[in-house]
């Protein structure tokens, strides 16, 4: 089968399109033939060496298709059924094994589209919004990255939840899909004062929450625009890692929280798994959620797709069609 490897870290360029041979799956693993997998900006940092794994690799770890064959122990799951996953690495390829329990069903009335552009991003939007701070009816949140793939879910399920959504985005052109998606208020990070207009939008109070993926450039600013107690959940590291800091100016800025979660912690058993991927395919078949695929590349296309995401030019989910 084709797949995208890479035997060193570094930038798009080091992804080959290559010739491999996928062995028979294993105990307790379904080998799964890829329709659509999902792309994500986690991949660049598997990709960089930022989050590093053992080379030579494979890349990827979202995709959707059809169940080709069992091993051994495997009675949860049927030949020829579809289903998607989100965790097990190489699913930049045509095919993969994985282990059963992390493989989902994919409910009728999800596209294998739908399922593979929503799993890691959705999931996250689920865990964030739900869990790691609970959002309540009536609170105004603040969120980042508002056009980005976790962004535009967030954004809608957000508002299916009663809250005020303040978005940030790294251009005007940005601005009206966001609004689009949920936001009630959409910043230029670029060119607002930022921090200064959720202060207004909140009366002074600032945001109970503040849900963070573009990491170094927006870590004070998020900081300075929670409420006294609020949270700041930093999920990602876009515009780079943030830098050593001293855990006094928590409390400084009023006795605030931080946590920096991660969807693996989240869905860590099989029946969080479960839980997580059904309250996400609920949300997408009542139509409060609509899952955004603006680029659909070939899986030959990966350097392409990456340099996509490098430029910040892509919003919604991109997608790579073996």
């Amino acid at each position: 089968m084709k797949a995208i490897r890479f035997s060193k870290t570094g930038g798009p360029e080091v992804l080959d399109y290559v010739d491999v041979d996928l062995a028979p799956p294993g105990r307790g693993q379904a080998r799964v033939k890829h329709t659509v997998v999902g792309v994500n900006f986690i991949d660049t940092y598997h990709r960089t060496g930022l989050y590093k794994l053992p080379l030579p690799s494979g890349l990827g770890s979202e995709a959707a298709g059809v169940v080709e064959a069992l091993g051994e122990g495997v009675t949860s799951l049927k030949v020829g059924e579809r289903v998607a996953y989100a965790g097990a690495m190489g699913a930049y390829a045509d095919g993969n094994n994985v282990p059963a329990e992390r493989l989902v069903k994919i409910p009728d009335g999800v596209s294998d589209e739908t399922a593979a552009a929503a799993m890691l991003k959705g999931m996250t939007a689920q865990y964030l919004l739900k869990r790691t701070y609970p959002v309540k009816a009536g609170q105004t949140v603040l969120f980042h990255a508002a056009a980005g793939g976790v962004g535009l879910i967030a954004g809608q399920w957000a508002k299916h939840l009663g809250a005020t959504v303040i978005g940030t985005v790294g251009s005007d052109e940005k601005i009206a899909l966001a609004k689009q998606n949920g936001y009630a208020h959409v910043l230029n990070i670029r060119t607002d004062d930022w921090v200064k207009r959720v202060r207004e939008l909140t009366g002074g109070e600032g945001v109970p929450v503040v849900y963070d993926s573009v990491g170094k450039d927006t870590f004070a600013g998020s900081l300075d625009c929670l409420a006294v107690r609020g949270m700041l959940v930093s999920f990602g590291n876009a515009s780079g890692a943030v830098p050593p800091f001293e855990p006094g100016i928590l409390s400084a800025k009023g006795s605030l929280y931080l946590t920096r979660p991660t969807l693996v912690s989240y869905t860590r058993t099989a029946k969080e798994l479960a839980e997580t991927a059904a309250d996400l395919f609920a949300v997408i078949a009542s139509g409060a959620v609509k899952i955004a695929v603006h680029q659909r590349l070939k899986l030959s296309e990966a350097r392409k797709a990456h340099e996509a995401l490098h430029s910040r030019g892509t919003t919604g989910a991109t997608v790579l069609i073996p």
